[in-house]
């Protein structure tokens, strides 16, 4: 079994706070992470209940608050999205026994996107996202990329590369765990046709009343194909047929479930003005290539199509390294209304800025540069670093703050 990265925040979470929520898509590993815990958590292995139990659901939609009054000690409470009820319930009883670690649960729906659920538990919950496998967790080795953008010292010495070859396998296979043992791109496109459909019909259901399920798949597919795009909802609803109104409430769906995500504009009280639109974010390349059929041969005939899927890839194991970095960063994209952009903005808390460039060939231009050391210009002694990552094998300093570096330094390290 892999080693997930996230273990050590989740034991952390519940050394100290009494209601801990694991969530992600489905088919991450949640609930293998949450039965393996290194050190075991009290309730893993004895008080483990799921929401996808006919019973276990029943019982708790009839009477939440008796549920958790017949349980004794810390309880793990699996897919709990599916009883938005339980919420109230947990709260009542933790308002009554803050002891740290009571209640550790996991669900397969964005409560932050859920108000009238996430409010219920300000306070008195910690969240934390389970993506999938990132690339380290494959090779396992914990990646501190993230907290090195933003390091006193940076100093890359090299660390092993890979061609664009291995680098697009990487992307066109994403981080699934049931996918790793699929070698074969119709096997892997098989596995995710049917998670799609598999999901749209239970969480999505459960969610929301969707008038016509159908619409869903071709959507994402849609939005596969814009991924790394600003989203334009007015193109969309033209491209898909949906109305406006019709089509938000589905993205929203698709959202909350973690299949896509938005990667906000960054701005601040500059003086050039700034795009405001997010960026459309595919949360794993695998089923991104799934949805627009992308296999190797169509790659090598339409090159245009792997740099989308590059800067996605990259994109989304910034995000996963985010979630145990010591740093923490918002993670955002930069565009002027000038045309000059960065693929990626990582903000820490003290306001400091690194800025990522993501490049799918084997060198690195002026032109790739420019945009970081224009920013760098701009923000001053904020801007702390600025890095291209390129699928080229040699570490390439441009500035004292802006290098170049092989992709797979990402997780192998710098």
């Amino acid at each position: 079994m892999l080693h997930r990265n996230l273990a050590a925040p989740l034991q952390q979470a519940l050394s100290d706070t009494p209601v801990v929520l694991l969530n992600g898509a489905r088919q991450t590993g949640k609930s293998t992470l949450v039965q393996s815990l290194p050190d075991g958590h009290p309730a893993a292995a004895t008080r483990y209940f799921t929401l996808d139990d006919a019973t276990v659901l029943a019982a708790i939609s009839r009477d939440p608050a008796g549920f958790l009054a017949g349980l004794d000690g810390p309880v793990v409470l699996d897919e709990v999205q599916r009883a938005p009820e339980l919420f109230l319930a947990i709260k009542a009883s933790v308002d009554r026994d803050r002891s740290p670690g009571r209640f550790l649960l996991t669900g397969s729906a964005d409560i932050l996107l859920l108000p009238r659920v996430s409010e219920s538990l300000v306070g008195r919950m910690e969240i934390l996202t389970l993506w999938p496998l990132s690339q380290g967790e494959i090779e396992g080795v914990r990646e501190t990329f993230v907290d090195s953008l933003f390091a006193d010292s940076f100093q890359p010495a090299g660390s092993p590369a890979l061609d664009r070859s291995a680098i697009l396998d990487r992307a066109l296979t994403g981080g699934y765990p049931e996918i790793l043992g699929r070698r074969s791109e119709d096997r892997r496109r098989a596995w995710f046709n049917s998670y799609v459909t598999t999901l749209l019909q239970r969480d999505v259901r459960d969610l929301a009343n969707v008038e016509d399920l159908t619409a869903l798949p071709r959507l994402l597919s849609l939005l596969a194909a814009r991924s790394t795009t600003l989203l334009n909802y007015s193109e969309l609803s033209r491209s898909s047929g949906l109305p406006a109104t019709t089509l938000k409430r589905y993205f929203a769906l698709l959202e909350v479930t973690f299949l896509v995500r938005l990667l906000p504009a960054w701005s601040d009280n500059l003086s050039k003005r700034l795009v405001k639109s997010p960026k459309l974010l595919m949360t794993d390349t695998g089923l991104l290539a799934a949805m627009m059929g992308l296999t190797r041969d169509r790659l090598e005939q339409e090159p245009h199509l792997a740099g989308p899927l590059i800067e996605s890839f990259v994109a989304m194991e910034i995000r996963k390294q985010s979630t145990w970095s010591r740093v923490q960063p918002g993670l955002f994209h930069y565009r002027t209304q000038a045309g000059q952009e960065v693929d990626l903005l990582l903000e820490d808390a003290r306001g400091r800025v690194a800025a990522v460039e993501v490049k799918a060939g084997a060198t690195v231009q002026e032109r790739d540069i420019r945009p970081l050391l224009d920013l760098a210009e701009t923000l001053g002694k904020r801007f702390v670093r600025g890095v291209v990552l390129y699928t080229g094998d040699r570490a390439v300093p441009f500035s004292d703050k802006v290098v170049a570096l092989p992709m797979a330094s990402l997780w192998r390290g710098l």
